[in-house]
């Protein structure tokens, strides 16, 4: 399977919001990749339901929606409403992790679970055969533009092993610090989706660097 690419909306102009999804449906991005923040599990707050909703009102392509939030089961079916067509919660902020990925899948989502920089890969042993999707941070997670964790690198290929020896099915997608040359050393590890958000929307032509991104 070619790579995936999932331009982070984080970092699009929020003045010009539909030009920028338009931008993204009408490049070779695969996905949109919308962070929902809460100000309380990272330092930082972004949007929530609505802003979703009119991403969703105009794109084309599947949300692959992050959440890095508390107590995300108490909003699964509001996601799903909002239009996510993919939703990933953060290993840490879910006492029962199982029966989180089961609401997600219950909601007719495809279920996701993230991994902070700290938190080791083998923790997903238990989970892996039931997930779609694992979203290895290779910065910590709260704020765009930072520079690479290069340790993400090693954790992508040891999710690729877990995932190779248990028979599962989940992508592994990466998010932080993505541009050309992070970019070539993940996909050499296993990654299967790279999110790219100011290396995208702060290049002179975002169409053309999703290309580039594509092309590797």
């Amino acid at each position: 399977m070619a790579h995936l690419i999932s331009p982070s909306v984080l970092s699009c102009d929020f003045a010009n919001i539909q030009r920028d999804v338009e931008m993204i449906n009408n490049s070779q991005a695969d996905w949109f990749h919308v962070d929902v923040m809460d100000g309380v599990f990272v330092p930082n707050i972004s949007f929530g339901f609505p802003i979703i909703e009119a991403i969703k009102k105009h794109a084309t392509k599947p949300l692959d929606v992050h959440l890095m939030i508390q107590n995300p089961d108490q909003y699964i079916g509001e996601f799903k409403k909002a239009g996510a067509d993919i939703l990933t919660v953060h290993y840490e902020s879910c006492i029962h992790l199982h029966r989180t990925i089961q609401l997600i899948k219950e909601a007719g989502m495809k279920a996701g679970v993230a991994l902070n920089p700290h938190t080791s890969v083998s923790l997903l042993e238990d989970v892996i055969e039931d997930l779609d999707l694992v979203l290895i941070m290779s910065v910590n997670p709260g704020y765009g533009g930072q520079k690479f964790i290069q340790n993400a690198n090693f954790k992508v290929s040891q999710v690729k092993e877990m995932i190779l020896r248990k028979g599962s099915n989940a992508l592994i997608e990466v998010d932080g610090g993505v541009n050309g040359e992070t970019a070539l050393t993940l996909l050499e590890a296993g990654a299967d989706v790279l999110v790219a958000g100011s290396y995208v929307f702060n290049s002179s032509n975002p169409t053309q660097t999703i290309s580039d991104l594509k092309a590797l």
